[in-house]
């Protein structure tokens, strides 16, 4: 039985571990223009003799990456976004170096690593503004397209409207690290840091306030769950209109009430597709009905408080 030791190192083994140190710096160290979406995801930047190891050493794709920082014992994972970076360093999100706790220039280890595909995963926002977002789900989802994978225990950072959003990954299923790309994964959120639940007053005191307010004089107390009532306040005094009708004494009697939720309530009762509109205020060819019959009894009645006095035309009449 003979053994080549070229043939060896022509074709190795396959399924072998990729391992590199580098450099490491944040991404706005980067020749060339800024690379504003690097800091979006969670991917990072490799000099092009690491691919030509990869290739060599015939890994698994989709790519992904052990990160150690072996001074302060944090690991993370990661995928590569491009193999662009000057030999001997790497480029990484600035909200990643934080994870790690590196400074620019520190020695960073690379290991290549196969992990399972994620099933659930649950994240808890750092501050209570991420309740501010309509959609929340939608945004994380959209977010994620930038990422690889997820580690338990990183700080992510995602952006939407200008604004950046950091959230703990708290849990992750079937493993502490695991693969998002291609996945079907379950997502939830935990109580943001610093969030404090509303508590339901009590029946007597919604009865009261309801009443002092004059948003509602039935016995019935208001629902402090998840809907309440407001009472907008209208112009005060008496109006008068130019066309010397009479405005209606209903429209000044009847509260203008407004159902607004309670901040970090959803809608539980929003169907996906559906578009609601406000069908309280009438048609303009209702309203011009109404006003005829209006002027017409006005002008009957002769109670309408029209402009007085005499007019007086620019032009001369011809004699």
């Amino acid at each position: 039985m003979f053994h080549f030791s070229g043939f060896n190192m022509m074709f190795p083994d396959a399924g072998r571990n990729f391992q590199a140190t580098y450099k490491c710096f944040s991404v706005s160290m980067l020749p060339g223009n800024e690379r504003s979406d690097v800091e979006k995801g969670g991917k990072i930047i490799m000099p092009p003799s690491a691919l030509d190891t990869l290739t060599r050493l015939n890994v698994e794709y989709p790519m992904l990456f052990k990160l150690t920082n072996r001074k302060k014992s944090r690991t993370s994972h990661a995928g590569v976004l491009e193999f662009v970076a000057d030999e001997g360093k790497c480029y990484l999100p600035y909200w990643m170096m934080h994870n790690l706790l590196l400074e620019e220039g520190d020695i960073l280890n690379i290991e290549s690593v196969s992990l399972q595909v994620a099933t659930f995963s649950k994240f808890q926002p750092h501050s209570t503004d991420f309740l501010d977002i309509t959609n929340p789900k939608a945004v994380l989802e959209n977010a994620l397209r930038n990422f690889a994978c997820l580690t338990k225990g990183d700080v992510i950072a995602i952006k939407y409207n200008k604004k950046v959003y950091e959230l703990c990954v708290l849990e992750t299923r079937p493993g502490n690290a695991v693969s998002i790309i291609e996945c079907d994964m379950n997502v939830e959120f935990e109580a943001p840091v610093g969030y404090k639940e509303h508590t339901a007053p009590q029946a007597g005191n919604n009865q009261s306030g309801s009443q002092a307010a004059g948003s509602s004089n039935s016995n019935e107390p208001a629902d402090g769950g998840t809907v309440l009532e407001e009472v907008v306040e209208t112009f005060q005094g008496s109006g008068v209109r130019l066309d010397g009708k009479k405005k209606k004494d209903s429209q000044l009697e009847t509260p203008v009430l407004k159902k607004i939720l309670p901040r970090g309530v959803p809608d539980y009762e929003f169907q996906f597709g559906l578009l609601r509109f406000d069908r309280s205020i009438r048609p303009i060819s209702d309203r011009g009905q109404d006003d005829g019959e209006s002027a017409g009894e006005a002008a009957a009645a002769g109670e309408a408080d029209s402009f007085h006095g005499t007019g007086f035309s620019m032009k001369k009449s011809r004699k």
